[in-house]
């Protein structure tokens, strides 16, 4: 193994940019992940009435499972802008495109007041929101990555997953109080509090990304000609097996998914906890996650990405097991103790690498496009994961182990692809990815400015 590349001279730009991408994306991921939590909780009965109760809960997740797939189109459209036009563009994009759909959720009639308009308006706010969480990670991995020592990126690019436990911290912590509320002050304008607080999402967002800087990456690109015109053609004709082998890492936001929106549901749905104990799991999970995630970073750097991330795979394929049935005994001891080391630490071992990770298997010019693609379809995949959880626990909803399976054989796979791939912690940063030369004039153009 090669000798780590020699620490640049520090500057203020990385720890700017990692703090922009912390902002950016907890602001970001507290409107996609408050939808999340109205599903599990409220949504059945507002959207959807008229179905048996079970029924209703199975399509009430799966809106949450709908926005997954509007994010690799998200991926396919923001990807190839921040290519071809900068970074900095499509973080303006998707902080003003969430916030909106988010405050307008908030502001849907029901289904009592215009039946079955009300959840087709859902489902399209919801793969508005999609849309643009399929170019948020991405496009702040790709600029943090971008201006963060060599040395170091796995530290940095963390703080973008950072930002996301920080903005589900946010909003379960918002939904605290409301999930207190009356049942009928709940149903009728408590639920629409956390939507409309999106709009000061909208305009922190905005005043936070407007002042990024584009990466000297990117920049050094532009000047010598070599943007891509079509990065999408190149990100597949050239690195096709990088997506294919991201798509099927991603998956591992499944461990995710199942413990935000279906564990949630089955707690409180089927074995009748407590709203406020079982959301205080996911916010304490979350903080733990907040510092743990970065340290795991730090540890990527020094020992290698594969290692830190197979460690987190393997103990969530594991764990699942022992939070699920933690619930199903009743035991909230147990719950929280299982759901923090779960989420809170093992699941962080994921998370503090795979920005790094994942940014690293491509080359600056199709780095956003191959990164936004490839975890969104993996994404995709896991959003629809609580739907599958709902439908193979059976019709009373009590086959926990039969979801936990489902969970780790989603693992196995994430353990493949990632034991599978190459580790590029001592690449300089120029060198990531292994670019081709192109292969013909089409490829480079001169990006038009920002």
């Amino acid at each position: 193994m090669s000798s780590p590349p020699p620490a640049p001279a520090p500057t203020a730009q990385p720890r700017k940019a990692a703090l922009a991408a912390w902002i950016g994306s907890a602001l970001e991921y507290y409107d996609f992940f408050i939808y999340g939590t109205a599903a599990a909780l409220v949504f059945n009965k507002l959207f959807f009435p008229s179905s048996a109760p079970a029924t209703g809960t199975l399509l009430a997740l799966a809106t949450f499972g709908v926005g997954y797939l509007a994010r690799p189109i998200g991926a396919l459209v923001l990807g190839h802008i921040g290519d071809r036009f900068g970074r900095k563009r499509v973080l303006v994009a998707t902080v003003l495109l969430m916030g909106i759909a988010t405050f307008a959720v908030g502001c849907l009639p029901t289904f009592s007041t215009i039946g079955i308009a009300a959840p087709i308006l859902l489902v399209l706010l919801r793969l508005l929101q999609g849309f643009s969480a399929g170019g948020e990670q991405a496009g702040a991995n790709s600029m943090s990555l971008e201006h963060a020592p060599a040395n170091r990126r796995a530290y940095y690019t963390s703080f973008t997953l950072g930002g996301t436990q920080f903005g589900q911290v946010l909003a379960t912590a918002v939904f605290l109080p409301v999930a207190v509320l009356p049942e009928e002050d709940l149903l009728t304008w408590g639920w629409r509090l956390p939507f409309w607080l999106s709009a000061v999402v909208v305009v922190a967002g905005l005043l936070i990304r407007r002042t990024l800087e584009e990466t000297p990456v990117f920049e050094r690109e532009r000047t010598k000609d070599e943007v891509a015109r079509l990065p999408l053609a190149v990100l597949f004709r050239d690195h096709l097996g990088s997506v294919v082998r991201v798509i099927c890492a991603s998956t591992i936001a499944t461990v995710s998914t199942i413990f935000t929106v279906y564990a949630l549901s089955y707690a409180v749905n089927t074995v009748g906890l407590s709203r406020s104990a079982m959301l205080w799991v996911g916010v304490l999970a979350n903080i733990v996650a907040l510092a743990a995630i970065p340290l795991f970073g730090l540890l990527a750097d020094r020992i290698g990405r594969k290692p830190v991330f197979l460690a987190g795979t393997i103990g969530c394929g594991v764990l699942m097991f022992g939070y699920l049935g933690a619930i199903s005994t009743g035991n909230y001891a147990l719950i929280f103790v299982v759901g923090i080391l779960m989420f809170g630490v093992v699941h962080s071992a994921t998370g503090g690498v795979w920005p790094a990770f994942y940014g690293e298997m491509f080359p600056a010019r199709v780095r956003l496009s191959g990164t936004a693609v490839g975890t969104q379809i993996g994404f995709a995949v896991a959003g629809f994961a609580p739907s599958i959880a709902a439908a193979v626990a059976g019709g009373d909803g009590s086959n926990w182990v039969a979801v936990a399976s489902v969970v780790a054989v989603v693992c196995v796979i994430n353990a493949v692809a990632v034991g599978t791939g190459r580790d590029y912690v001592h690449t300089p940063t120029e060198q990531l990815g292994g670019e081709p030369v192109p292969r013909s004039s089409s490829d480079r153009v001169t990006a038009t400015a920002s």
